[in-house]
């Protein structure tokens, strides 16, 4: 009996110490470039050892299993992990315990377009160009918010994203929709009710006032001018509106000389009045505050000053004389070609508002 009891005691002293090394040491044979797996929803601990141990990041199928089952109560969940370095298995269990799923970030900048979104998703490796433009024309997540809405197009709030590697694009325009919708709810309530246009003329607005300056003072002011201007029936003459047509058309070549102001669109702005029928890019938080409440100013034209802003002016012969002084800036810092017959070159991923050359004196 003596015999047997050592024997099950040296036993016992074995299997604990094999489970306290398989357990609680890093398994050195941990791949160098790291491991993804994959834990699929409702699965057993017996399967998620299974697959830790194909990967190399646990030393044990066994030992992880009954880990698994001594700690029955924390439920482990599905999703994505990404273990870069040697964990023990301990470590390894709290991970996928606490749901620490693998995920990377994106930051899509305020002004982009559906178009540029797109791009930016794809050069991230998160969804394709096509895939993510085919998601943004279900209009389905914004009909309580804009009926009539063709995309959604203005809905997508530009901000810091973390998405899993394998998200799918109607995932990601349904979370940056959800974003703006809590972003809008943020806005002052008596604003949202004093204001005289609907939500979608709101955001349209707001697109063009984003567009138009990258400076947040400028802002509000840029809001006033348009606001003033679709109260006095004037056509707003908005170069990224006409932008935005030629990229509708898929026309743009990055450039926007006089010709293109003639372009036929109801997004063009200096052919048609009031507002495009829709937002033109996506706005941030500080452009629907000023759509919402523009300040209650005299300013009718904007031109560019060369340092990323703009002149602002009450009446047209004021303006005519800030485009001249513009374009003696310009030929000053040497950047006038040809005259200034055409604006200089601007990304169709910048916001447009920091030239203005020739077009602005049609105002």
């Amino acid at each position: 009996m003596r015999r047997i009891l050592l024997v099950v005691f040296l036993a016992l002293a074995l299997l604990a110490g094999w489970l306290w090394v398989a357990l609680s040491r890093p398994y050195q044979g941990f791949p160098k470039e790291g491991a993804f797996v994959e834990v699929p929803r409702g699965a057993a601990g017996r399967t998620i050892a299974r697959l830790l141990a194909e990967k190399g990041v646990v030393r044990s199928r066994i030992a992880f299993e009954l880990l698994c089952r001594w700690r029955a109560r924390r439920k482990l969940e599905a999703g994505e992990y990404f273990f870069d370095r040697p964990q023990t298995a301990l470590q390894v269990f709290a991970t996928i315990a606490e749901g620490r799923v693998y995920v990377k970030s994106v930051t899509v900048p305020e002004g982009f377009t559906m178009f540029d979104i797109a791009s930016l998703m794809e050069r991230e490796g998160f969804t394709s160009r096509a895939a993510f433009l085919k998601a943004v024309r279900d209009t389905s997540p914004i009909h309580d918010l804009a009926p009539a809405a063709g995309s959604l197009e203005g809905f997508l709030f530009p901000a810091t994203y973390q998405f899993p590697r394998h998200v799918s694009a109607r995932e990601i325009v349904g979370t940056m929709v959800e974003r703006f919708r809590q972003t809008w709810a943020s806005l002052p309530e008596s604003a949202r009710n004093r204001v005289r246009l609907s939500m979608d003329a709101v955001v349209t607005l707001a697109s063009l006032v984003e567009r138009e300056t990258s400076v947040p003072g400028e802002r509000p002011l840029v809001a006033g001018v348009f606001t003033n201007r679709l109260r006095r029936g004037q056509a707003l003459q908005c170069d990224p509106t006409v932008i935005y047509a030629l990229q509708l058309a898929d026309k743009y070549n990055g450039r926007l000389d006089f010709g293109d102001l003639l372009f036929d669109s109801p997004y063009n702005t200096y052919r048609h009045r009031g507002l495009p029928p829709g937002p033109i890019a996506n706005p941030g938080e500080a452009s629907l505050r000023a759509a919402l409440e523009p300040p209650d100013v005299d300013y009718l034209y904007f031109v560019a000053n060369t340092r990323g802003g703009h002149f602002f002016s009450k009446t047209l012969q004021e303006h005519n004389r800030n485009v001249a002084h513009y374009r003696r800036l310009l030929a000053q810092n040497g950047q006038a070609q040809n005259g200034g017959e055409k604006e200089p070159e601007t990304s169709p991923l910048t916001p447009s508002g920091r030239k203005k050359a020739n077009h602005k004196r049609l105002r």
